[in-house]
């Protein structure tokens, strides 16, 4: 399987090193080279990893059995139309397109070809959510904060595609229900797109995530929060560092296999939580803590990529999940704008 990589920003940069990587570990597998609009770049990437310069995208198509594409959000239609027309699998960094119409022709066009779309979404190899996805139970309320400085590298795109759609996607993972209504806010600072964003989702489950996304922080934050039933829970995830922490209430023999929390520690922290003792009729509090898996989360996408294409393991983000999650983005994208026309006209009411 020969994959090249169009697109060696700083992004790109990561893909082409972990494909030549998984090239020297993987029988029947090569990192074939890469593409870029700048050819000095795409020079100095193909140098540093050993790999071939491709002058054009359809020279690395000819060349190629699938493609890595990481370039800006705003060029990831038409190139991933072309290179699906001449058969490719594609690996598409996130958002999968700007639109829900470019998704779906893109869809359309996987399906005609016969060939494999994943759709970068990282986080959800993340590996604070994967040391303790077992034991969060039906996640019922959500939290989901991520802060991060501005960089005139995304400019092209809101907040809303840029930073939140990641929590978006990990929203729509969790919470298997349709969504009932969705309301937002956000504001743009300094670029031409929002640069600050929050939404709140409900679900016709009952449940609800409150997601909140700026690019204009002094200081950079993913994390992730939420309540669950099913058992009754609470976990806090840090997806920058990797760390997690998972409190449930269940049967003392449905606890984890380390001794849940007897001792006084246990009654310091029930009571952190308030005065829950008498409503735990029976049921002990089970810490879970693990260690994060030592796995580079953008390298186990691309073996899972890999191992789709190959037909040996289900796509783990397909091209649907992109398109449901950029359908939520734009929601809340026209959510915002529509809530900044009514202050606009209330205002504009008000100096009459």
């Amino acid at each position: 399987m020969n994959i090249g990589v169009i697109g060696v920003g700083k992004l790109g940069e990561f893909h082409t090193k972990l494909l030549a990587e998984i090239a020297q570990e993987t029988p029947g597998v090569t990192c074939a080279g890469v593409f870029d609009l700048d050819p000095a770049r795409a020079r100095e990437i193909a140098s540093k990893y050993e790999v071939s310069v491709f002058p054009t995208i359809d020279s690395l198509a000819e060349a190629c059995d699938a493609a890595v594409i990481a370039t800006t959000t705003s060029s990831h239609f038409q190139i991933a139309r072309g290179l699906l027309q001449k058969g490719l699998h594609l690996f598409i960094e996130k958002p999968i397109t700007t639109t829900v119409e470019e998704a779906d022709l893109l869809i359309r066009l996987e399906k005609e070809m016969g060939v494999t779309i994943q759709v970068g979404h990282i986080e959800r190899f993340n590996p604070a959510l994967r040391a303790v996805e077992a034991h969060i139970g039906r996640p019922m309320y959500i939290q989901a904060e991520r802060l991060s400085g501005f960089s005139r590298r995304v400019t092209d795109v809101s907040v809303v595609l840029d930073l939140m759609i990641h929590d978006i996607d990990l929203v729509l993972s969790l919470i298997n229900s349709e969504i009932r209504h969705i309301s937002a806010s956000g504001v743009r600072v300094f670029s031409n797109e929002l640069d600050m964003a929050t939404a709140r989702i409900d679900f016709q489950n009952g449940a609800t995530a409150n997601v909140t996304a700026s690019r204009l922080s002094r200081s950079r934050s993913r994390k992730l929060r939420f309540f669950g039933t099913a058992p009754k829970s609470y976990a806090s995830l840090d997806l920058t560092t990797g760390k997690s922490e998972v409190f449930r209430l269940v049967k003392p023999e449905e606890a984890s296999s380390k001794n849940p929390i007897k001792t006084f520690a246990a009654k310091k922290i029930l009571e952190q939580f308030g005065e829950i003792q008498e409503s735990m009729q029976g049921l002990v509090l089970d810490y879970i803590h693990p260690d994060p898996p030592k796995v580079n989360a953008l390298k186990d996408e691309l073996l899972h990529f890999i191992a789709a294409v190959a037909g040996e393991a289900p796509v783990a983000v397909s091209s649907h999940d992109g398109r449901r999650a950029i359908m939520v983005a734009g929601r809340i994208a026209e959510e915002i704008a529509a809530n900044a026309e009514a202050l606009k006209a209330a205002e504009g009411a008000m100096e009459d």
